[in-house]
Formats: structure tokens, C-alpha cells, sequence
């Protein structure tokens, strides 16, 4: 994956001046920190000050969580790597009103030290400074140390380093930050902050390393391969696996964070993108993740989504498990004005996304047989690799999965009246298929089929009006014109051939020589049109579809 620049400095700065150019409530000290200002000239309520940071390249966190009810103050390192103690002790400095600082800390060497030395100099100086440590992932859980509560200021443990953070750390900020703006001590913050960590366990997968600029890909994988138990710095995991089913690779996830967590009966479950992967995906892992917490007889009170504590651009997710009472509940449901934080929502159940539709589709597999027709879908199903690729070219890169999506259910050979196997074919695409492909031949294939009637065979059928009637419809729908690169200009040429008293295999051979000069075009319609010259020398896969389609009818 590529990166805008050439090196690591530049986002680093500019990525900090943008964030400050975006928001009208927070401000860059040349100190060397982000501090929450409220936008509106006045004075914060007097009340404990929240303090967090780390390396860039985690973004939204954590400027993202700078907002009442959450964070006053964000130290921010360069990209994945830890602030410096004089940073975190101006911050301290600047945002303690004289109620006290808490310092919320991801368990990173680097960033332990550096809010350790800060907290000290502070503590000096009479600041009162308390530190939360968040250690959550359990693929760095050696299994001899308690972790994550920060009482010892050494990650959950003497013997090393312990837990490393992984999604936890913004459940932490947000109790914490709820619990300060309701007028908590100092002291009561930290705990409510130590005992979301203690509860809290994550883990996550991926199927690359890091890519950050000016540097190479952290680690790389084969196409089968997954890295299971990565860190957000781009980490290598602790297991490197051949690829399974995800279902099964989340509820693996899921049973051992669970039971990490003690296998509490009330969880929050958060699914966090690490920046490479898309919304509905990850909205896929977490409807597995619900369901595994289902299937173990978890009450799942609160459910998240979405990308909080990324890894630049991993291509990868990680899983959280919190265990929750009402107390905790109503901390994490608190408002705050941080613009990264999503309130949790109330778990509904995770639906059955079915439509109902396509189960009264006609199936087009009772009456007479329809060789020419099978044939073509044959034809089309085995070339969906071909038909991909050339619509990359110039377009989405979704035609021959759209044209499986609706000619893959049909059992062959098709059966029925050349209208009926027509209007099934019509309905399919319509129903199955979607995008434009869908629109364009659902519309076709169903006006053909009400003109053709009850023809039992395609020699039986009149074809020039059938065919004519399918192009008037989708001319009428998209306005395409012989030129413009679409289907058009392989259908229009075999309908004229057919008007003018051709047999079908002259309207076959106009119809590919249509198909084949949509290769020496610009198109003028259809998503190839948003390209431009960069789509000449590839044929519309559709116009080759319909070249197909006259081929077989003329077998």
C-alpha cells in the first residue's frame, strides 16, 4: 500500500496542524501538547484533568478523544513512537487546575517511562498525579502477572513488561473522563480508569504489516496467510497461520478473551479497525463476534464499531471484551464532546439479513428446455474471472460478480417458455444483482420476455421484436446511444440486423463487432465514462455479454 509521503516527519506535523485546523476547541501548545480549550473563550469546570498520548499513526486516538467528558490534554509522538516526559510535564502543567492529573498510559516501554518521569517531576512540584496503565491484549499475557491496573507502574507485573494495550484504552478514557466531569477525586478517576482496564481484554488480527512512509511494510504475508495477535505498532503476532474461515478465527478470538476476562455475564464488545480494512466488514466481524458472545450465554448490555485505535493502515481488526455493571454503563453512556467517541449502543440482536424477495423469484426450471439460453450462462458464469478484470480496467470491478449473482442460482438446463426463462432471467438480475448491470439487463431480459410470449423455443420466438423491445426499454432508461461504449452498441447493431431480414448469426456477428469497438472508444455512459482515455483499449464487458448472448441464440 502506498502513502502520499515520501517520509514520516511531514504527515506528522501537518497531521497535527490539520486536526487543530478542523476543530474550534482545541489548541497546539508549542510545548508540545493538544489541549482541550472549549471553543468558547471561557474557563474549563474545576475538575480533575485527563491526560493521555502516545505515538502518531493511531488515529483517531488519541486527539480525536480531546472533548468535555473525556480527554483535557494529548501528547502526541511521532508516528509510533512515545512522547517525550517534558511534553507530558507541560501538559501536566498546564491543564491541572489544582484538583489533580491523571495520567491514562498505553503499556508501551517507551510510553511508561516518559509518563512515568513526567508524573515524578510533577509530583515534585505538588501536582497530584495519578497514573493508569492499560494493558489489555492477551497475546502478550505470559500468564504470571495481574496487568493492567497501574498500582505498581510496571504494566501488571515486576518480571517484565506484561500486556501491552490493544482497544481498551478508549473505554478507560471515557470512564475516567465521565467520572472527573462529575466531580470525582483524583484518587476515585484512577481507579475507575484501573478497574475498566483489570476488566477489559483484547486481541487482534491482520492480514499485513504497517506500511508507514519513508519506511517498508512492517511484515509481510502470503495471500493465504494471517498474522494472529499483531500490536499497533505494526508488530509481528505471536502466531502466523494459513488463512481459515473467518467465523471460525473470531470466535477463537472471542472465547479467549472472554474467558481472559473472567467469562463475565455482562460484556461490551468493541470491533476496531486498524485502518486498512472497510465499515462493512468490520461490521461483519462484529456480527460474529456477537454471536459467539450469544452462543457462550453472555448478556451483551453494549456493542461499538468502527476504527478508534488504528495501525496506520494494517489491514486488520482487533476484538474487546469489557465486563459491565450499571455503574460502569453509565459512565461509558455519559455525553462527552469528543468527536471520535461513538456511544455505545444498546445491543438489538444481531438479524437475519435476508431478502424476502428472492425467495418468490422464478426459477425457471419446469416446461420445455432452453439449449441457446443455458449455453449463454454457461458461457457467461465460466468467464466471470475475464469479465472482472476488465471492468477493473474501467470501471468497479464488480460486473462478473454481478453476473454470478444472478445467473449462479439457475439450475441448467433452463426450463420454460423463451418469455417465462426470459422475465426469470429478467428478475434475477434485477433482484440479485444490483448496480447498474443489474438495472440494465434486469429492465432487458424482462422486456424481452413479455414481448416474446409463449414461444416454446428461440426459433419459435420472434427475436428482432423481443430484442427490440429490450433495447427501446433500457435507451429509454439510460439514454446510451451506439458509441457511448455500452451494451447498447452491441445490442442495437444485432437488433437492426435482425429488422433489416438477418438470420441470427448475421445479428451475432453485428452484435460482437459492437462489442469489440467499444475497445477504441471513450465511453460516454456507464462508469467507464468517469475514466475517460484510460478505459480505450478495453471492451465493455457488458457489450461483451450481449455479443455472447446473439452468439448463442444463433447456435
Amino acid at each position: 500500500m502506498g502513502a502520499f509521503f515520501a517520509d514520516a516527519t511531514t504527515p506528522y506535523r501537518l497531521g497535527i496542524a490539520g486536526m487543530v485546523a478542523g476543530r474550534s476547541d482545541i489548541a497546539w501548545r508549542d510545548r508540545g501538547f493538544l489541549e482541550l480549550t472549549g471553543g468558547d473563550g471561557g474557563s474549563r469546570k474545576k475538575s480533575v484533568a485527563l491526560i493521555s498520548g502516545g505515538g502518531s499513526g493511531h488515529e483517531p486516538l488519541h486527539a480525536g478523544f480531546l472533548g468535555a467528558g473525556m480527554l483535557h490534554a494529548v501528547c502526541p509522538g511521532h508516528i509510533f513512537t512515545s512522547p517525550n516526559a517534558r511534553q507530558i510535564l507541560e501538559a501536566t502543567r498546564a491543564v491541572d487546575d489544582g484538583s489533580g492529573v491523571v495520567h491514562i498510559v498505553k503499556n508501551y516501554t517507551g510510553d511508561v517511562m516518559n509518563f512515568g518521569v513526567a508524573a515524578k517531576l510533577a509530583a515534585e512540584e505538588g501536582i497530584r498525579v495519578e497514573t493508569v496503565l492499560v494493558g489489555d491484549d492477551v497475546a502478550t499475557d505470559l500468564g504470571d502477572r495481574d496487568g493492567g491496573d497501574g498500582a505498581d507502574g510496571e504494566g501488571g507485573g515486576s518480571d517484565g513488561p506484561g500486556r501491552r494495550d490493544t482497544g481498551a484504552t478508549i473505554l478507560v478514557e471515557k470512564a475516567c473522563g465521565a467520572a472527573a466531569a462529575r466531580g470525582a477525586d483524583v484518587g476515585v478517576v484512577a481507579d475507575v480508569g484501573r478497574n475498566v482496564a483489570r476488566r477489559a481484554r483484547s486481541i487482534a488480527m491482520s492480514l499485513s504489516g504497517a506500511h508507514t512512509p519513508g519506511s517498508e511494510e512492517s511484515f509481510s504475508l502470503e495471500e493465504d496467510e494471517a498474522e494472529f495477535g499483531v500490536g499497533i505498532h505494526g508488530e509481528r503476532g505471536v502466531d502466523r497461520r494459513t488463512r481459515e474461515d473467518i467465523a471460525d478465527t473470531v470466535a477463537e478470538m472471542i472465547a479467549e478473551i472472554h474467558d481472559a476476562a473472567g467469562a463475565p455475564e455482562r460484556v461490551l464488545v468493541l470491533a476496531n479497525g486498524l485502518g486498512g480494512i472497510a465499515g462493512l466488514e468490520l461490521g461483519a466481524i462484529l456480527a460474529l463476534a456477537c454471536g459467539e458472545l450469544d452462543s457462550r450465554g453472555a448478556t451483551i448490555d453494549r456493542a461499538m464499531c468502527g476504527n478508534y485505535i488504528t495501525a496506520w493502515d494494517m489491514a486488520g481488526f482487533s476484538l474487546t471484551v469489557l465486563g459491565v455493571d450499571d455503574d460502569l454503563l453509565d459512565l461509558l453512556d455519559a455525553p462527552t464532546t469528543a468527536p471520535a467517541w461513538d456511544a455505545p449502543a444498546p445491543y438489538a440482536g444481531v438479524p437475519d439479513i435476508t431478502d424476502g424477495t428472492i425467495d418468490e423469484l422464478p426459477a425457471a426450471d419446469s416446461g420445455p428446455k432452453q439449449p441457446e439460453l443455458s449455453a449463454w450462462i454457461e458461457r457467461v458464469l465460466g468467464a466471470q474471472d475475464e469479465l472482472t478484470a476488465l471492468d477493473r480496467k474501467a470501471g468497479d470491478g464488480d460486473f462478473g460478480v454481478n453476473m454470478r449473482a444472478a445467473l449462479g442460482p439457475f439450475d441448467l438446463p433452463l426450463r420454460g417458455t423463451v418469455g417465462d426463462v426470459l422475465h426469470s432471467l429478467g428478475e434475477s438480475y434485477l433482484v440479485r444483482a444490483g448496480g447498474t448491470s443489474g438495472a440494465v439487463f434486469g429492465l432487458f431480459f424482462a422486456t424481452m420476455g413479455a414481448a416474446a410470449g409463449d414461444a416454446k423455443s428461440i426459433p419459435d420466438a420472434d427475436v428482432a421484436a423481443a430484442a427490440g423491445a429490450g433495447l427501446d426499454a433500457i435507451v429509454e432508461l439510460g439514454g446510451a446511444k451506439v458509441g457511448d461504449g455500452t451494451v447498447v452498441d452491441a445490442i442495437a447493431p444485432a437488433v437492426g440486423a435482425l429488422e433489416s431480414g438477418a438470420d441470427l448469426a448475421g445479428a451475432a456477428e453485428k452484435a460482437v463487432e459492437g462489442a469489440d469497438a467499444t475497445a477504441a472508444r471513450v465511453a460516454g455512459k456507464g462508469r467507464a465514462s468517469y475514466v475517460g482515455d484510460a478505459a480505450k483499449g478495453v471492451a465493455d464487458p457488458g457489450a461483451l455479454v450481449m455479443g455472447w448472448f446473439f452468439e448463442e441464440l444463433a447456435r
